[in-house]
């Protein structure tokens, strides 16, 4: 019998070498194992950063009505996580975060850019949180053309749909819906996003999984090219990954792409060569298919 010893990567798989999930005991050593604490974010963005630190690197976030695991409340204010979304590991602020023990059905999603949870049903109400697109709710009935969430305040009801009900299959029209979003490290909503973040919240829209990470949307998607760049044939919707430094984009037709771009901070449409003239280096595509 072959025992697979390559290391679990700690980015997806929650262990350091004092605490670890209990589940991967089997596999890595630690002084204390235990189970986590499952909780759902009712906050309608919050950071997960990779230290526990708000000066940290935030390596993505936790959107309203999504799930985690957590496995340490810390002195220092932080909480030790794992999303169950995309299975980042991470902290996050508790003076920032509001999380639920309720496990809610989470039949219906936000299906517009943003929106806004009131704290009555009436649109001059005061706003107690904006949600985006993608973001998970639970309801608690209608009132007045606004449904009441089951943790509070009211969202307009046309703003909403069922979660298992594809509103746009296309990708990369929800790519052009979010042009000029701001770019932010570790984003994932119209609020701010990053590059792998636009083509997971895009394909996610679309009905399609994707992972969080570039290297891992890489493996998923991406094939070495079987020539150069200008004598590949691209089509609309093809994702291209570029090292030096790492990026993806997806390809709008010709030459042109779209991508949540750090060196214009914003998601724009730029030719490939205006990349690759950069110092970039075009090493993998594919069609998330």
């Amino acid at each position: 019998m072959v025992v697979d010893r390559t290391p679990l990567d700690p980015r997806f798989n929650a262990y350091r070498a004092d605490l670890a999930d209990a589940a991967l005991k089997p596999f890595v050593l630690a002084r204390k194992y235990v189970m986590p604490t499952l909780r759902r974010c009712v906050r309608g963005v919050l950071p997960l950063y990779e230290k526990p630190a708000r000066a940290s690197l935030q390596i993505s976030e936790i959107l309203y009505g999504e799930f985690l695991d957590v496995f340490e409340e810390r002195k220092d204010g932080f909480a030790w996580v794992q999303s169950r979304n995309d299975r980042l590991v991470g902290y996050i602020d508790m003076a920032e975060a509001k999380l639920s023990e309720g496990i809610a059905a989470l039949m219906n999603r936000i299906n517009v850019l943003r929106t806004f949870i009131f704290e009555a049903p009436n649109p001059h109400a005061a706003v107690l949180d904006t949600l985006t697109l993608g973001a998970f709710v639970s309801l608690d009935g209608e009132e007045g053309g606004f449904y009441p969430l089951t943790s509070g305040g009211y969202i307009f009801k046309h703003h909403v749909v069922p979660a298992d009900e594809v509103t746009q299959s296309d990708y990369l029209f929800t790519c052009g819906q979010l042009l000029h979003t701001p770019y932010r490290q570790g984003g994932r909503t119209p609020l701010g996003i990053d590059a792998p973040g636009l083509i997971q919240l895009a394909l996610d829209i679309a009905g399609l999984d994707a992972p969080r990470c570039f290297e891992q949307q890489k493996d998923m998607f991406g094939k070495k090219l079987p020539c150069h760049w200008r004598d590949v044939v691209w089509h609309r919707g093809d994702l291209v990954f570029f090292k030096n430094p790492d990026h993806v984009a997806v390809m709008a037709g010709g030459y042109d792409m779209i991508s949540a771009c750090p060196d214009h901070m914003e998601v724009m449409i730029e030719p490939m060569a205006a990349r690759i003239a950069r110092g970039s280096t075009l090493i993998a595509a594919g069609k998330p298919v």
